[in-house]
């Protein structure tokens, strides 16, 4: 009697390369040749991107939550990935020699969404979590007594003795919490929009590629920091260029990392 099996596929660990630790500067190099090949659809992308910063910042002032702009902000660095996504598809076609359009970047989403929206479940819970736990830690430093009205909070904060430690404690649990999201997402989601795999295989040899590579990593990781920390502080303009040009440096680091 013959017995149909399913072929074995080789480990993930077959399908991650070694680099160079500075091979990022050559993925940032190589996502500003794609901006420059599709100005228009790029600064598109990334005003879109700017435009949802403005509208989540207003319904949190409209709330009278102010102190959630920071994690919520924050958080941008744990779901910017899935929404690179489209951008990751422009890389994708224009490697292929086609010159994508602003309906080409919904394709991956069609593609593979599924797989796609799993890891943005995973990115989501995270998000989720940090912006609860700054909550708790926001009232435990500064809600013992009862808090100042919101147009008073800013400089109740500034002038109170809890600010350096709740910075520090809320700091040092957003970086684990950024960490866990970039060793998920690093080259997931664009190995996603290029092949037909599942979300947890994605996922696994996005982790392994992390940890093979981590001074590489670790260098990429800071000068996303850096770049998107530095875009959001004009309240997001920045992120017009600075979205679009991580978000197809990453597309260069994925082929960099996972061979075909």
């Amino acid at each position: 009697m013959n017995i149909e099996t399913l072929p074995i596929s080789d480990p993930p660990a077959s399908r991650v390369r070694s680099i160079r630790t500075d091979r990022p500067w050559v993925w940032l190099t190589a996502g500003w040749r794609d901006m420059q090949a599709s100005w228009p659809i790029t600064l598109a992308y990334g005003g879109a991107v700017c435009l949802a910063g403005w509208i989540v910042s207003l319904l949190l002032f409209e709330a009278g939550t102010l102190w959630a702009i920071l994690p919520t902000t924050s958080g941008f660095f744990l779901v910017g990935p899935l929404v690179a996504a489209g951008l990751y598809e422009a890389s994708r076609l224009r490697e292929a020699g086609q010159q994508p359009s602003l309906a080409d970047m919904l394709a991956p989403f069609r593609r593979n969404g599924s797989q796609i929206a799993f890891v943005g479940v995973v990115l989501l819970v995270i998000h989720l979590f940090w912006v609860r736990v700054a909550g708790l830690l926001f009232m435990l430093f500064f809600g013992q007594h009862g808090l100042p009205n919101i147009d008073r909070l800013p400089q109740a904060m500034l002038q109170s003795d809890q600010l350096l430690p709740f910075l520090v404690i809320g700091t040092g649990f957003g970086c684990v919490l950024a960490a866990a999201s970039f060793a998920v997402a690093a080259v997931s989601i664009p190995m996603l929009v290029d092949r037909e795999v599942s979300a947890l295989e994605a996922i696994t040899v996005s982790i392994q590629a992390v940890v093979e590579n981590w001074r590489a990593m670790l260098l990429w990781a800071g000068l996303i920091v850096v770049f998107t920390g530095l875009a959001l502080v004009p309240f997001y303009l920045g992120l017009v260029l600075v979205f679009p040009l991580v978000g197809h440096a990453t597309w260069h680091a994925y082929r960099d990392l996972v061979p075909r």
